[in-house]
């Protein structure tokens, strides 16, 4: 990205609205925010900044940054 980060808004039931590589957050430039890294039947496998993985159900964040 390059600096500035637009948050939108996902409707957590839409399932094709994030994809791996995306960078989400449960709320709009807020913190944490995660990298998803593998999705798989509704749960993600999110990175944080300190590089920490995790599972979580993916409709709990429903912000998801763009340029």
């Amino acid at each position: 990205m390059n600096g500035r980060c637009e948050w939108v808004f996902v409707d957590p039931t839409d399932t094709g609205a994030v994809q791996v590589g995306d960078l989400v957050s449960a709320a709009a430039g807020g913190m944490p925010t995660y990298r998803v890294i593998e999705l798989n039947d509704g749960l993600a496998c999110l990175r944080d900044e300190r590089e920490t993985e995790q599972r979580m159900p993916l409709d709990r964040f429903v912000w998801k940054a763009c340029e």
